[in-house]
C-alpha cells in the first residue's frame, strides 16, 4: 500500500487551497507525487513607514497563516502619513492624519476614527448622545423636562436675551 502524501493528511485535518499531487506508476507499485506550492511575495506592505526597512539581500521571508498574521502584522509596522481635506471646518483646509495598524481590527472605522483627533471626538460625542438617548428612554421625568426644554422656545429665547446682555456689561466692564 502507497504511504499517504502530507496534502492528503491536511486535507483531512483541514481542506487546502491549493493542492497538486499526482500518481507515478514505476514498475508495478504505484508512487504518489507532491509538487509544493510555494509562494514567495516581495513587497513593502508597510506603507510609509517611520524606519527604513532594511536592504532587499538581507530581508528573510515571513510564512504568514491565519493563527500569526497580527503578529507579522504588528512586525511590519504599517503607517499612513498623508493630508485629506478638512470636511470638519468647511474653510478649504487640509487636517493631517497618521494612521498606524498594528492588527487587522485596526482597520475598521471605528479603529481608524479613533486614530484622528477630531474625528475621535465626533465618535465621542455620538457615544455619550447614544447614553443620553438611553437614559431618556428608561427615565419618564428625565424625558418630560427635555420635551418641555424643546418645545417652549419662547423661554428658551427669553433665558438667552436675557444672558446676553449680562455677559455684554461684563465684558464692558472688564474692557474699562
Amino acid at each position: 500500500m502507497p504511504r499517504e502524501s502530507l496534502q492528503h493528511k491536511l486535507d483531512r485535518v483541514r481542506k487546502p487551497r491549493v493542492q497538486i499531487t499526482y500518481d507515478v506508476e514505476v514498475g508495478d507499485a504505484i508512487e504518489i507525487k507532491e509538487l509544493p506550492f510555494v509562494v514567495g511575495v516581495l513587497a513593502d506592505l508597510s506603507g510609509q513607514p517611520k524606519e527604513s526597512p532594511g536592504r532587499v539581500k538581507d530581508r528573510n521571508f515571513v510564512e504568514i497563516d491565519r493563527d500569526n498574521f497580527d503578529q507579522v502584522l504588528a512586525g511590519s509596522k504599517p503607517r499612513l502619513a498623508y493630508r485629506v481635506p478638512n470636511q470638519l471646518a468647511e474653510d478649504g483646509s487640509q487636517l493631517g492624519v497618521e494612521l498606524e495598524f498594528k492588527s487587522l481590527d485596526d482597520f475598521g472605522p471605528e479603529a481608524v476614527a479613533k486614530q484622528i483627533p477630531p474625528i475621535q471626538k465626533l465618535v465621542e460625542a455620538r457615544q455619550r448622545l447614544s447614553e443620553l438617548a438611553i437614559k431618556i428612554n428608561t427615565n419618564e421625568r428625565l424625558e418630560e423636562l427635555l420635551q418641555d426644554v424643546v418645545q417652549n422656545t419662547e423661554a428658551l429665547k427669553q433665558l438667552s436675551s436675557a444672558k446676553a446682555p449680562e455677559e455684554t456689561g461684563q465684558s464692558e466692564k472688564k474692557e474699562e
